[in-house]
C-alpha cells in the first residue's frame, strides 16, 4: 500500500490530492454527478484551501491545492464548529502543535466531503458500502519549480486515460475554466501569471513535457 496516504497535510503548502473508487469502481455515473461533486467539494473545503487545478474522471479525481495557514484553518474551523471533539480536547490541553491540528482538521473535512458525496451516490444507484478507497493520496509539492508541470499532468489525465483525444475539450477539468474571465474561486490571475501569461499557459500545456521529472508528485491510479 502506498505510504502517501498517511503523510500529514501541512498548512501553507501545495498538495496534489487524489482518490479513486473502491476497487477501482466508478464514482461518477451521470453528468450531474460531476457538478454535484464540485459543489460538495466547495461546501466542505473551499474555506480551508485554494484550488489551483482539478480533473474528474470516471473512477478517480485529481486536485492541485494550497492549504491555508494553520491560523486561518483554526479560525475558520472554530467559527464553523468544524473541530472534532477529539481535536478540540487536544487544543484545550495544549498537547499538540497548531499545524498538526490544522492538518487533521482539513483531513476531517475531506472525510466529511467523501461521506456526503458517497451517501448521495449510494442513494442514486441503490448501492451500499464504501464508494471511495479508504484513504486518499496526498503528495506535497516541495519544489514550486514543478508546480506548472503538475498542473499540466492533471489537465492531461483525460487523454492519458482515454476519455478524450484532446484535453482542451474535456468538460470536467479546470484547463479551459482557468482562461475564462468569468468569476471563480480558482486564482486565475495568479495561475496565468505563474505561466507568464495566457499564451504561455496554452503553449506549456501543448508541449510534450516528460512527466518523469515530477514522478514524486504524481501517482498512477
Amino acid at each position: 500500500m502506498s505510504t502517501h496516504y498517511f503523510k500529514p497535510l501541512i498548512p501553507d503548502n501545495f498538495f496534489h490530492i487524489l482518490n479513486r473508487g473502491n476497487d477501482k469502481s466508478k464514482i461518477f455515473f451521470k453528468k450531474e454527478n460531476y457538478d454535484y461533486f464540485l459543489r460538495k467539494y466547495d461546501e466542505y473545503l473551499s474555506d480551508y484551501l485554494t484550488t489551483y487545478a482539478y480533473c474528474l474522471l470516471g473512477n478517480h479525481f485529481h486536485f492541485l491545492v494550497k492549504l491555508n495557514t494553520a491560523k486561518q484553518i483554526l479560525q475558520r474551523a472554530k467559527k464553523s464548529d468544524d473541530i472534532p471533539n477529539r481535536l478540540a480536547k487536544f487544543l484545550k490541553l495544549g498537547k499538540s502543535d497548531l499545524p498538526e491540528i490544522a492538518g487533521l482538521i482539513i483531513s476531517n473535512q475531506f472525510r466529511k466531503f467523501f461521506m456526503s458525496y458517497a451517501k448521495a451516490i449510494n442513494k442514486q444507484e441503490s448501492r451500499t458500502g464504501s464508494l471511495f478507497q479508504k484513504n486518499f493520496e496526498r503528495l506535497i509539492i516541495d519544489n514550486l519549480k514543478y508546480l506548472n508541470n503538475v498542473m499540466q499532468y492533471i489537465h492531461y489525465n483525460p487523454v492519458h486515460h482515454r476519455f478524450t483525444d484532446d484535453y482542451k475539450d474535456y468538460p470536467y477539468s479546470s484547463y479551459e475554466r482557468i482562461m475564462k474571465p468569468k468569476p471563480s474561486k480558482l486564482p486565475k490571475y495568479e495561475i496565468l501569471e505563474n505561466f507568464k501569461g495566457k499564451e504561455n499557459y496554452i503553449q506549456f500545456h501543448s508541449d510534450n513535457h516528460s512527466f518523469s521529472i515530477i514522478e514524486k508528485y504524481i501517482v498512477e491510479l
